[in-house]
C-alpha cells in the first residue's frame, strides 16, 4: 500500500478493508509497554497498567465494530490474559480502576455473567467510603451503565439491578450482590443522600490545585449517578434537571478571584468536568431516544450549544452528525458547522463537516442508483462533490489543517 500506520487510521476504506492496526506498529506499541513496565513501580507502574489495558480494550472494540468474530475471539484471549496478569502484581491487587477496566473487558466480550461477578467482587473489596470515594463512585457509574444499556424499557427499571447498585453507593455500607428486588424505602433514603451530596460538592470550595483535579472528577462521577438514579426511578425529565442545574452552577461559578491573594479558585478551573456533564447528559438523551418516543430538539439544542464550547470534542460531533442524518434539511447543520470554523481553530469541525457530506453524498448515490439488469442509471450528483472539495480547499488552507496528513489522505481519496 505505500505505507504502514502505527495505531490507527480508521476513518478510511481501503478496498473492503479498513485501516486498523498493523503487524509492525502492534509489535513497537507493545515493546514500548514492556520496556517502560521495568522502568516504573508504586502508582506509576498501576497507572501504566491501566493505560495497557485501556488500549487492549481498544483493539477489542474495534474487532466489535467491524463485527469481525474470528479477531475478536482471538483478541478477547491476548487482552485477557494480560488483564490477569496485571491484577496479579501485588500493587494492582485494590486498583479499583484495573478491576473496573477488567469488568468492562469481559462484558465486552460477552461474558455478562462473569463481568457481574468482578463487579461485583471489586465494589464488595472497595470499602464503605460510599459517595466520597471517587474510585467507588467510578465504578458503580460504569456498572450501571452498562446493565441500562440491556433495558427495553423503563417499565420496571426502578427494581432493576441498576438501581441496586446506585441505591446501595449512597447507603455507604458493604455491597451486597443483586438479589432480584429493590425496596422503595432504600431507593427514598438513597434520593435524599445524592441530593444533599450533590449540593455539598457544587457549594465547596477547593484548596489546592491536586483538590480541585479531584473534586472535578469526583463531581462528574456524583452527577453520573444521581442522574442516572433520578432517569430510573423517576424519568427523563428528572434526570435532565440535574444535568441543567450542573451546568448551570459550574458555569456561573465561572473563574472569579480570591480578593485577599488573587489566586483562581473553584470547579470552574477545569473545564473538563464541565465538557463531561455535558456528554453524560447528551448520551442519556440518545439512550433515551432509542428506547421510547422522545423529541428530537433537546438532544439537538444540548450538543450545538456544547459544540460551540467544545469545539474538538470528537464524540459529541459524533453525536450530532448521527441526529442530523435523519434530517432531510441539511442547510441548518451547514450553517452551524460554517459558524463554528469560523471562530475556531480546531481542525475537527472541518473534519466532521466534510464527512457530514460524503455520507449525504453515499445516501443520494443509494436513493438515485436504480437495478435494471445490466444497466445502472445514476444521476451523478455534482453539487455535493463541488461543495466537498471546497470544504478540503478551506480546511488545508488554515493553519492546522495545512499540517495534518490525514486531511491531506482523505483529500487525495475523495478526489481518486
Amino acid at each position: 500500500s505505500g505505507f504502514n500506520s502505527i495505531g490507527h487510521m480508521d476513518t478510511m476504506l481501503r478496498r473492503r478493508h479498513h485501516i486498523g492496526h498493523y503487524k509492525e506498529g502492534e509489535e513497537f506499541i507493545q515493546n514500548v509497554f514492556h520496556v517502560l513496565f521495568l522502568l516504573f513501580s508504586g502508582k506509576e507502574k498501576s497507572n501504566l497498567s491501566l493505560c495497557w489495558l485501556q488500549y487492549e480494550i481498544s483493539k477489542v472494540l474495534q474487532c466489535l465494530q467491524r463485527k469481525r468474530k474470528k479477531q475478536l475471539k482471538a483478541q478477547g484471549r491476548k487482552s485477557k490474559k494480560l488483564a490477569k496478569n496485571l491484577l496479579k502484581a501485588p500493587d494492582n491487587r485494590n486498583h479499583l480502576s484495573l478491576w473496573k477496566m477488567y469488568a468492562y473487558l469481559e462484558w465486552l466480550l460477552g461474558n455478562l455473567d462473569d463481568a457481574r461477578k468482578v463487579f461485583d467482587t471489586a465494589l464488595g473489596t472497595a470499602g464503605t467510603g460510599g459517595l466520597k470515594s471517587p474510585q467507588l463512585c467510578s465504578l458503580s457509574l460504569l456498572y450501571a451503565q452498562l446493565e441500562v444499556e440491556l433495558l427495553e424499557s423503563l417499565e420496571g427499571a426502578v427494581t432493576s439491578r441498576a438501581v441496586h447498585i446506585l441505591t446501595k453507593l449512597a447507603e455507604s455500607g458493604p455491597y451486597v450482590p443483586y438479589s432480584g428486588q429493590v425496596l422503595s424505602v432504600n431507593v427514598l433514603k438513597a434520593r435524599k443522600t445524592y441530593e444533599h451530596a450533590l449540593q455539598d460538592y457544587l457549594s465547596k470550595t477547593p484548596v489546592s490545585d491536586q483538590d480541585q483535579v479531584n473534586d472535578a472528577n469526583q463531581l462528574v462521577n456524583l452527577v453520573g449517578c444521581y442522574a442516572l438514579f433520578q432517569y430510573l426511578t423517576v424519568g427523563i425529565d428528572a434526570a435532565v434537571l440535574i444535568y441543567a442545574q450542573t451546568l448551570e452552577k459550574l458555569e456561573a461559578s465561572g473563574p472569579q478571584k480570591c480578593e485577599n491573594t488573587g489566586e483562581s479558585f473553584g470547579i470552574q478551573n477545569f473545564p473538563t468536568a464541565l465538557e463531561t456533564v455535558t456528554l453524560l447528559h447528551t448520551n442519556l438523551l440518545r439512550f433515551h431516544m432509542k428506547i421510547s418516543v422522545y423529541p428530537l430538539n433537546p438532544l439537538r439544542e444540548a450538543l450545538t450549544e456544547a459544540l460551540k464550547r467544545y469545539p474538538s470534542n470528537q464524540s459529541l460531533w459524533r453525536s450530532y452528525i448521527h441526529i442530523q442524518r435523519k434530517s432531510h434539511s441539511a442547510s441548518k447543520a451547514r450553517r452551524f458547522f460554517d459558524g463554528v470554523t469560523r471562530s475556531t481553530n480546531s481542525l475537527e469541525p472541518w473534519l466532521f463537516a466534510i464527512q457530514a457530506e460524503q455520507m449525504r453524498k453515499k445516501l443520494i448515490e443509494n436513493v438515485q442508483r436504480a437495478d435494471v439488469g445490466e444497466i445502472h442509471s445514476t444521476i451523478p450528483e455534482t453539487g455535493l462533490t463541488n461543495r466537498i472539495i471546497a470544504l478540503f480547499e478551506h480546511a488545508t488552507q488554515s493553519e492546522n489543517g495545512t499540517h495534518c496528513p490525514l486531511l491531506w489522505r482523505m483529500y487525495l481519496n475523495f478526489l481518486v
